[in-house]
């Protein structure tokens, strides 16, 4: 009598360094200079959630928002643009990750879209400040600003021409 049935394999832990070969050629990857083209996956993306799917304990929050950054600085973009969009990715997909193990490939696949959707947007917010969610983003953040430049404006040591210049 076998503990495992029959047909199930025993699945080992990946080698570090085939883990470290594999983020570092999906950000090779990404750093062609291919353009920004809706065809193309975010292979770095896609190559860390699966990781930190299947090993959590090795690729987690930490690894996803460095390679973030090395992407923000790559591009030149707003530095942790990147960096949080994967590591809210890590996150969602370190707690889904027992549970999304379970279901057959195709669904696994279902399962994590929401989350690169997710991941794209928080890029493209970061990105295009003139997006909708940019203009959500700042009408939720708009009353917090404003009571803050507010409380500036009240100060006595404050000059006007330095609140008009916080406004502008």
């Amino acid at each position: 009598m076998s503990i495992m049935p029959r047909g199930d394999q025993l699945l080992l832990p990946a080698n570090p360094l085939f883990i470290v070969i594999t983020l570092l050629l999906a950000l090779a990857f990404n750093m062609l200079p291919l353009g920004r083209s809706p065809w193309l996956p975010d292979l770095l993306a896609l190559t860390l959630a699966f990781w930190v799917v299947h090993q959590p304990r090795r690729v987690g929050v930490g690894v996803s928002f460095f390679f973030g950054l090395m992407m923000d600085v790559h591009q030149g973009s707003i530095l942790g643009q990147h960096a949080l969009a994967y590591t809210l990715l890590a996150f969602v997909a370190i707690a889904l990750h027992r549970r999304l193990l379970w279901f057959p490939v195709f669904q696994q696949a279902a399962q994590v879209l929401p989350l690169f959707i997710a991941a794209h947007l928080v890029s493209l917010v970061g990105a295009n400040p003139g997006t909708p969610l940019a203009a959500l983003e700042q009408i939720v953040a708009g009353p917090r600003s404003y009571e803050r430049v507010a409380g500036l404006a009240e100060n006595p040591r404050i000059t006007p021409a330095i609140v008009e210049r916080l406004l502008a």
